[in-house]
């Protein structure tokens, strides 16, 4: 046996298309201070809230109830009529358990929904600044992302013209993607705009995607309109979800995709390719999740709303800082004046004031500029994030 140590392969043997994806700008921060317990992490969309006791219970006496073998590509039924109970609950429509796959995360579900309907080559559109999974997901199955950037009337001001989405459509456009409300912009897509993209869709023969992860997150006076409500069983609409954001259940990896009528078949052959299931304990603490957590979602989206306003008015008041308090989701985006380099200063914000912060570019080329937060954390904690953030944007206009 030789004992002469493998050179590594040459980076070029790898797909085209993989050696092209983006470095997540999100995590070259985070993993300059993971481990740093001064800091106060921002960057990532996660809470700081435990998963609730009662889904960690379900997963533990689903195990010692040896519900740790395999089980449906799909699902189990169980988790998937709690599903369509809870599209009910909260939308007011009925969408048959037949229309629902259980997936390992919301990533997943985006993963498989766009396995399902994108070809190489094809176009898939989104608004922009964007989630930066979703264009490099496209790049992985061989697609074209197309960002059409959002308009903002002033500073985190977002909305959307579907007049820009409509002039970017071209004959290999296959997808319109929407994640709303949105990360990272807070932006939310009302009902009546719905319709209108529906209608465009329907025009063209193109699929929606519609990323609702955070429709909870809302801070009117009710839940964020689902496409559900304004589509048909055979419309082109898949629906993306996941239990992490409304349950603090980001490392249990469980998701969930809504489909067209008939297309179950297709959904439990893409979940035997991707990963045969997702753990079946796991399954049973989602329906626990499901069936006994909207006072935990409540608790979180009041916990958010607290801190949304000590961020917004806090930024607000900041030399150089432009803000807009965001209409959902769980993040803000702001803008600052006089910075050419979004990464170098979320670099020197996690030194300097021992906050981490996203830089804007992680979204995209429209977002430069600009910075994105996390407030799905607790009020004090809020309150000593910004006081760090006043210190160095204060000092950083004392020595402009």
């Amino acid at each position: 046996m030789s004992t002469t140590a493998a050179s590594p392969l040459p980076f070029d043997t790898l797909a085209e298309r993989i050696r092209a994806l983006a470095v997540n700008q999100i995590a070259e921060i985070a993993d300059l201070a993971r481990e740093d317990p001064e800091v106060i992490k921002l960057w990532i969309g996660e809470g700081d809230l435990p998963t609730p006791p009662f889904v960690v219970e379900a997963a533990a006496a689903a195990m010692r109830a040896g519900h740790t073998r395999y089980t449906y590509a799909l699902g189990l039924p169980a988790l998937r009529q709690a599903l369509s109970d809870y599209h009910r609950r909260h939308w007011g429509v009925e969408v048959p358990a037949s229309r629902f796959t259980v997936t390992t995360g919301g990533m997943n579900a985006i993963m498989q929904g766009l396995q399902a309907v994108l070809s190489p080559g094809e176009e898939v559109i989104f608004p922009a600044p964007h989630w930066p999974n979703l264009a490099e997901t496209v790049k992985v199955l061989g697609g074209t992302p197309v960002p059409v950037a959002l308009r903002q009337d002033r500073p985190g001001a977002f909305r959307l013209d579907l007049a820009d989405i409509e002039a970017a459509i071209t004959p290999k456009t296959r997808v319109i993607a929407i994640n709303s409300p949105s990360n990272p912009t807070g932006w939310v897509m009302g009902k009546a705009e719905m319709v209108a993209l529906r209608d465009l869709a329907r025009r063209h023969g193109l699929w929606i995607l519609s990323d609702e992860v955070y429709n909870h997150f809302t801070y009117g006076n009710a839940i964020a309109p689902s496409f559900l409500e304004v589509c048909d069983a055979s419309d082109r609409l898949l629906i993306s979800n996941t239990f992490s954001k409304n349950w603090a259940m980001t490392g249990w990896r469980a998701g969930w995709l809504v489909f067209p009528e008939g297309l179950a078949p297709v959904f439990d052959n893409l979940s035997q390719y991707n990963t045969t299931s997702i753990p079946t304990f796991i399954q049973h603490a989602c329906v626990a999740a499901l069936e006994q957590g909207d006072d935990f979602i409540r608790t979180m989206v009041s916990r958010c709303r607290d801190s949304r306003q000590v961020f917004a008015e806090g930024l607000a008041a900041l030399p150089g800082v432009k803000v807009q308090p965001p209409e959902g989701s769980f993040y803000v985006m702001f803008g600052v004046e006089g910075e050419a380099d979004a990464k170098a200063l979320a670099v020197r914000i996690l030194r300097e004031a021992k906050v981490g912060l996203a830089p804007g570019t992680a979204f995209g080329p429209a977002g430069q500029g600009q910075l994105r937060l996390c407030f799905a954390i607790d009020v004090p904690l809020a309150e000593e994030a910004m006081r760090r953030l006043s210190a160095f944007f204060r000092a950083r206009a004392a020595a402009a």
